[in-house]
């Protein structure tokens, strides 16, 4: 047999290349796998090559199929190969197939299958000539890991990566400099990354590029990015000539984003002025706030405000004057602070009078006069008379002024004035100084009158107040929070406690007496010390609830409707009890998160003639009961029920290391149930968190 052609074989030397023999030889000889089958597709001759790659002995292969001597999937694809040579009468080829030698080592082979036709052109025999890739496929392995390495090195660094032709023009696309730019591909080529880059800063960019490409030199150079979004980044960038034979052949650059850094150092740098500013502010304050802080009454505050005028400002005058909200009138504290002179204004001050006083407080901002005409300018732009003003300044020895207004969380209370008989530059260091003044005094000016206004009540006040901390127990976290709903300086009648019994058990409690003001407060109060009176005399819930009923009936308005759910739970077990008296349920929060309202019986408020039941309340270790006011899940436009299904669902919204903080689970709820809702009313709520067991427990 011979491969097809028309010219006969050549000989070389006198020997005949189509000796048996000689074929023999090669076949022995090659480094590659030699097979033939016959058109029948039975193998006829096999070489020790082939025969170690399949693992089986040339007598077992000859004159057999592949499918009666081979493994399963190599002879299905020898079988294949050969049938298509034979259909097709042209050459197959199978690269990469892997083969298990006998000692298990798998090695690659790229197959080739050939027609081989006798002189007469027929097809007699297919040939299999095999190659052991397993080196290159190796080789091939090592790059791509290589490429994935460094292709994840450069992500991991947040770098971008770009690459030049030798003049410094982009000739290959950069997805990641496209996906920031939102440049298309066609304006991103060449020289268009250059449009990207911030214009203050592009023409030296370009210029520094250039003159890299000039001295085949290391570029490095920082810049601002224009992004799709408008915004600039800031990148340092660093390139380098890749050269061979003393030839630059490309460019290799990357860009590495450093805006965290860079807007650091400049909050870093922010910071450290703020911080000198502020050790001055508190350096020059000191003093005015430990007289301010002593300070109990108006009287007493309007004194420390002169006296700070006078000795840190040097100011020659300095007044205070209180808001009168329902007259629009300013009342002068101290007459003295104000010359009397034609034009001036007098002890009761009109909002609608323009002065340094009045813009102040109609304003909420500082005013700074340096000069006669600087007054004049603003009281002019404020609406001033002219001929009034002129009067004032004709007469008056004052030649510089300063107006502070008193604000109070946004509320303003009143005004300060100072003035100066000479031409007064305002620094910035005084400006700071004159805010921070003005607010401290603020708030003692706010301390001062709710103590004058609510001095009688202090008594009453006092008993309504809540605990100032929680008791610490081994075994149990207590956590509480209590948000006010009233805007304006007024007491409501949530309330909550929490006590250790004589047997070591914690008594908790969270109850709401309706009504706003004194009266809630001072109810609030009564019922509070009976609680706690009662607890500590005979601690179970249905007997607390009970005496507290008959307290009810002998001192409270019959009118007045008081809640309130109470539980006694062990630590370190969780075991307790508790009573309700028409007070929302408790919830219980489980470990994963999950919210279970307590089905005990709700039973009717205090005063109510009721009998009195208590139910076994477990809270088992990793779990968080919470008791709360309806204030958390009732408001005008929220049902209790509805409220009550949403504070389930907000449970299961948490994530678990919420979860397992009663302090951060509470702020959760809180925040979470009041979001979306104007707040009218208090809310109070006690975490009752019974700690997991440990092994050392």
């Amino acid at each position: 047999m011979s491969a097809e052609t028309s010219v006969p074989r050549p000989r070389e030397s006198d020997v005949d290349i189509s000796d048996s023999g000689l074929f023999k030889g090669l076949l022995s000889e090659a480094e590659f796998a030699f097979a033939f089958f016959d058109v029948e597709g039975r193998v006829q001759r096999v070489n020790d090559v082939f025969t170690d790659v399949v693992s089986v002995p040339a007598d077992k292969l000859i004159g057999k199929p592949p499918v009666e001597t081979l493994a399963a999937d190599l002879s299905q694809l020898i079988t294949h190969a050969v049938q298509a040579v034979i259909e097709s009468d042209g050459p197959v080829t199978e690269s990469r197939v892997r083969v298990r030698s006998a000692d298990g080592d798998t090695r690659h082979w790229s197959l080739s299958f050939s027609p081989i036709h006798d002189e007469g052109g027929e097809l007699r025999a297919v040939a299999l000539v095999g190659l052991d890739v397993t080196e290159s496929r190796q080789t091939e392995e090592e790059l791509r890991r290589s490429e994935e390495r460094y292709r994840s090195l450069v992500e991991a660094q947040s770098q971008l990566v770009w690459i030049t032709s030798p003049t410094g023009a982009v000739v290959e696309d950069a997805p990641q400099w496209r996906a920031i730019t939102g440049q298309g591909l066609e304006e991103y080529l060449g020289q268009g990354w250059l449009d990207a880059v911030h214009p203050d800063e592009r023409q030296q960019t370009e210029e520094a590029w250039r003159e890299a490409l000039r001295g085949r030199t290391m570029f490095e150079w920082n810049y601002r990015v224009r992004t799709r979004a408008s915004g600039y980044r800031h990148f340092e960038v660093r390139a380098v000539p890749i050269i061979r034979h003393g030839r630059v052949v490309e460019w290799v650059g990357a860009n590495t984003d450093v805006t965290p850094q860079r807007e650091a150092e400049e909050m870093r740098g922010r910071l450290t002025d703020q911080l000198g500013a502020a050790a001055l502010r508190t350096a020059r304050l000191q003093g005015a706030t430990a007289l301010l802080a002593e300070a109990l009454t108006v009287e007493h505050v309007v004194q420390v405000i002169i006296d700070v005028g006078r000795t840190a400002l040097a100011a020659d005058r300095s007044a205070v004057a209180l808001l009168d909200p329902d007259r629009a009138m300013l009342q002068l504290i101290n007459g003295e602070g104000v010359p009397e002179v034609p034009g001036a204004a007098g002890e009761e001050i009109p909002l609608a009078h323009t002065s340094v006083m009045t813009i102040a407080v109609n304003s909420r901002r500082p005013v700074f006069a340096e000069s006669p005409e600087s007054l004049k300018s603003q009281l002019l732009e404020a609406g001033g008379s002219e001929e009034v003003l002129s009067a004032y300044l004709k007469h008056s020895d004052e030649r510089a002024w300063v107006g502070l207004p008193l604000l109070a969380a946004g509320r303003a209370l009143g005004a300060l004035r100072f003035s100066f008989t000479r031409p007064q530059k305002i620094s910035q260091e005084d400006g700071v100084f004159l805010e921070a003044l003005a607010g401290q005094c603020a708030l003692a000016v706010e301390r001062a009158t709710l103590f004058e206004r609510e001095h009688r009540t202090a008594e009453t006040l006092q008993r309504s107040l809540l605990p100032d901390r929680l008791p610490v127990v081994k075994g149990l976290v207590l956590a509480q929070r209590f948000r006010s709903g009233s805007r304006h300086v007024q007491v409501g009648g949530d309330w909550y406690d929490a006590f250790v019994l004589q047997d070591g058990r914690v008594a908790a409690v969270v109850g709401d007496v309706m009504g706003k003001g004194v009266k809630a407060a001072a109810g609030m109060g009564r019922i509070r010390n009976a609680m706690r009176a009662l607890a500590l005399t005979n601690p179970p819930p249905a007997a607390v609830l009970t005496g507290l009923d008959r307290v009810f009936e002998a001192t409270e308005e019959e009118e007045q409707v008081t809640t309130l759910a109470y539980m006694v739970v062990e630590p370190v077990t969780g075991e307790g009890t508790l009573a309700l008296a028409g007070h929302p349920p408790p919830v219980l929060v489980s470990p994963q998160g999950t919210a279970i309202l307590c089905d005990a019986e709700p039973g009717t408020p205090l005063g109510w003639p009721t009998s009195r039941r208590q139910f076994r309340f477990v809270v088992p270790p990793g779990h968080t009961a919470v008791l709360y006011s309806d204030g958390l899940v009732e408001n005008r436009k929220r049902g209790l029920d509805a409220g009550l299904a949403e504070l389930c669902s907000v449970v299961t919204e948490a994530p678990p290391e919420v979860v397992s903080s009663s302090h951060m689970l509470l702020d959760f709820l809180v925040d979470r149930m009041l979001s979306g809702y104007e707040q009218d009313d208090d809310v109070t709520a006690l975490a009752i968190h019974v700690p997991p067991a440990t092994k050392s427990d």
